[in-house]
């Protein structure tokens, strides 16, 4: 059996150091934004090229937060896209604004500049635009949006961007870390992302002192002094035990992002030929392939066969968020994001972990063969 993912491998390379951590955590009795929180505050932050980074509780809050320091409110409304895990528009209607989506690169599975710029000239030659009041793309598995040309029209627009890298860690568009475009960049540590912890957590960094102020009051009650409240916060911290274990993992991020890029151009070898669509690498980015993401036309049945051959396979994501019971109110149907709705049809996830075996990719991609030579009668009965 070869499982989708399997994060004892992981922890096993780095077991003694991890507990090495935590006790030190123990040892201290400081469980709430301590010596833990801010040093990897500073070290992500400056990983990403940035000056400033505030730990939250969950990637959701992150991008939840960013939008409300932003000033995203009621009545407002952001762009983004439906290709994506659903906490991207959920950050957008927790602040009570509207999700606006666009369709995507179907090469990169992000967010299509082309259809930004389209969206927002409709939107001026109409006369509504004034309630379009930021954009918040999605550097999606691992891949990092086209930014010189989002942020161009960002710019001649004056919207501010919010990125959501909860899927990027490391990842670079023209040797720039993504998170460092926009006004902020949001990231999320649940544990089988790139940098991942053990348990729930996340980021927001940010180059604004002043935002950076500002989020922190948010993150913890919009106290700034205890029972002093200055803002209407929330409870929303990385805690002391996350941040100490992703210092340590942060050590080896760069590493660990260099072993699953090879993995995958190992997948890549190993599946020509084999009536999939493998992922892309665009020129100007530095794919960290958080999910090494292919595509067939017999998608549901490849999934069957490969489950029934023992291989553990996901879907990221099957149904396009505009298409969601949770977002029927919006005047979106079927056919509304053509690319968006394509992908959704045709995407599947490979098994992608460290410490996954090359015997394991082997099996994977010779199991996707076996299923290719498959005449097409006997695919539709798998």
């Amino acid at each position: 059996m070869v499982p989708f993912q399997d994060l004892t491998r992981q922890y096993k390379r780095i077991k003694g150091e991890i507990l090495s951590a935590t006790q030190r955590v123990y040892e201290k009795g400081h469980f709430i934004l301590g010596e833990e929180v801010s040093a990897f505050e500073k070290e992500f932050s400056h990983y990403c090229g940035v000056l400033y980074g505030v730990g939250v509780g969950s990637g959701t809050d992150a991008l939840d937060l960013a939008l409300k320091a932003t000033g995203i409110k009621k009545g407002d409304e952001v762009i983004t896209v439906a290709h994506s895990f659903i906490a991207s528009a959920l950050a957008i209607s927790m602040n009570g604004a509207t999700p606006v989506f666009i369709d995507i690169n179907p090469e990169t599975y992000t967010m299509d500049p082309q259809a930004l710029e389209g969206l927002l000239k409709r939107r001026k030659k109409a006369g509504g635009i004034r309630k379009i009041k930021a954009i918040l793309p999605v550097h999606l598995y691992g891949h990092p949006v086209e930014m010189d040309t989002l942020m161009d029209i960002a710019n001649h627009y004056h919207l501010p961007v919010i990125e959501d890298a909860c899927q990027a860690h490391g990842a670079e568009y023209d040797g720039k870390k993504v998170g460092s475009f926009g006004l902020f960049g949001c990231f999320s540590f649940y544990p089988t992302k790139n940098l991942g912890g053990y348990g729930d957590g996340g980021i927001v960094v940010t180059r604004e002192k002043k935002l950076y102020e500002k989020l922190r009051l948010l993150r913890c009650y919009g106290e700034k002094t205890k029972y002093h409240h200055f803002l209407k916060g929330r409870n929303s911290r990385l805690d002391e035990i996350q941040a100490a274990i992703l210092r340590v993992k942060l050590k080896y991020l760069d590493p660990w992002n260099e072993e699953k890029r090879r993995k995958a151009f190992l997948y890549q070898r190993m599946l020509e030929s084999a009536g999939v669509r493998c992922p892309v690498e665009k020129e100007y980015a530095r794919h960290v392939y958080h999910l090494f993401v292919v595509r067939s036309r017999e998608r549901d049945s490849l999934q069957t066969f490969l489950k029934e051959r023992g291989v553990e396979t996901l879907i990221h994501y099957p149904i396009p968020i505009h298409l969601q019971n949770s977002y029927r109110e919006l005047p979106y149907r079927r056919g509304s994001l053509p690319m968006t709705e394509k992908c959704s049809r045709e995407i599947l996830s490979l098994p992608l972990f460290l410490g996954l075996t090359r015997g394991e990719m082997e099996e994977v991609a010779e199991t996707i063969r076996s299923f290719a030579d498959l005449p097409a009668n006997r695919k539709r009965r798998s």
